[in-house]
């Protein structure tokens, strides 16, 4: 498994759990406080006062600042330190670390890495809960495990006839066939048909057809962002669409899209987020918490798994994994991700990654 990836832009929760009360987070085993200043603007911060180490996360936000509420010590939103209680000399060290961060598509995005490479136009285009287009309802998770082991459960959905059997209702045709994958200038890209399938899920008129055709393509986006549109069809769509993405004329029987985002916590925790809806002319709030419901079995289905592989992992570190055809986008993705915290003139052509 990889170390922490740093150069990379993470998940720290969702909009609405960041207010003017300190919200703590640990990402890539850093201790980040988060709060909204005055004017709702969020602020991320190194958790940890400069004077005698207290989490600014036990502190209270004032204003535009942040108060250690251990020795009084007052903290700008850029990290500086502006008040010492009884004392007028302010030393230039007494500053904490600002993290760059950014609110967008009701996730709170950090940049964990050099400050000077955060660039916003990185963070992945997930889909915003107030889009018109689609019924998202929302969840998340924690695992004791690496998050690499959750970045490759989702780049290999060969996993989903076994796994979720019971939960998405998948068959055997999910493990046969490979996707067609395209590196993206941040991740890969993965789109295949699912032959003559059980609609998964049943809703919508797909419920009326035992077996249909399934068109997936998702974006799996630096350091572990899944972007899954999921079409069904009636079945002899896939030929009649010679295997390439579906005609936009063709009529679909329910569709869905679904935001994922893998935030390392540390070597051994990883916090997921997940929103998932049908498109909003197939579907309501009642059958997008329907969805949800089922994507929290199955998601709870995947952590039994995980957390069992890393304790296997664990047992002896030398052992290393034996790829299959299946793992491609594994391969490409975790080369993708080492380059991140490379110097920037050895980044070289991104298209290398796929050899």
């Amino acid at each position: 498994m990889t170390n922490l990836i740093r150069n990379c832009w993470y998940v720290a929760g969702w909009s609405w759990e960041f207010s003017d009360k300190p919200e703590a987070r640990m990402i890539v085993g850093d201790p980040i406080v988060l709060f909204r200043t005055s004017k709702g603007k969020i602020a991320a911060l190194e958790d940890r006062c400069v004077h005698r180490m207290a989490p600014l996360s036990l502190g209270r936000v004032e204003g535009d600042s942040i108060r250690c509420m251990y020795h009084g010590l007052k903290f700008d939103a850029g990290g500086q330190c502006t008040e010492i209680p009884g004392q007028d000399l302010i030393p230039k060290q007494a500053c904490v670390r600002q993290y760059p961060v950014v609110e967008k598509s009701n996730w709170i995005w950090v940049w964990m890495g050099d400050p000077e490479r955060a660039d916003p136009a990185r963070i992945a285009d997930s889909k915003a809960l107030d889009d018109p287009e689609w019924v998202l309802k929302t969840g998340q998770l924690e695992y004791d495990a690496n998050y690499e082991l959750i970045n490759d459960n989702l780049l290999d959905l060969t996993h989903l006839a076994y796994v979720h059997a019971n939960s998405f209702g998948a068959d055997e045709a999910w493990s046969l066939n490979r996707p067609n994958l395209e590196v993206l200038p941040d991740g890969v890209r993965s789109s295949r048909w699912i032959r003559n399938t059980p609609p998964t899920p049943p809703l919508g008129e797909a419920a009326e057809h035992e077996k249909v055709d399934i068109w997936t393509s998702y974006d799996f986006i630096l350091p572990g962002v899944f972007l899954l549109y999921t079409a069904i069809f009636e079945k002899g769509t896939a030929e009649a669409c010679h295997d390439e993405e579906p005609d936009p004329n063709r009529r679909v029987l329910f569709s869905n899209f679904t935001s994922q985002a893998v935030t390392a916590v540390s070597e051994r925790k990883t916090r997921y987020y997940y929103s998932w809806g049908p498109h909003s002319s197939q579907g309501d709030a009642e059958m997008a918490q329907a969805m949800i419901d089922v994507a929290r079995q199955a998601f709870n289905e995947d952590k039994v798994m995980i957390e069992a592989q890393q304790k296997v992992i664990d047992t002896n570190t030398d052992v290393r994994p034996m790829p299959t055809s299946a793992d491609k986008s594994i391969t490409i993705f975790q080369r993708l991700m080492r380059k991140q915290d490379e110097p920037q003139d050895a980044e070289g052509d991104l298209e290398s990654a796929a050899s």
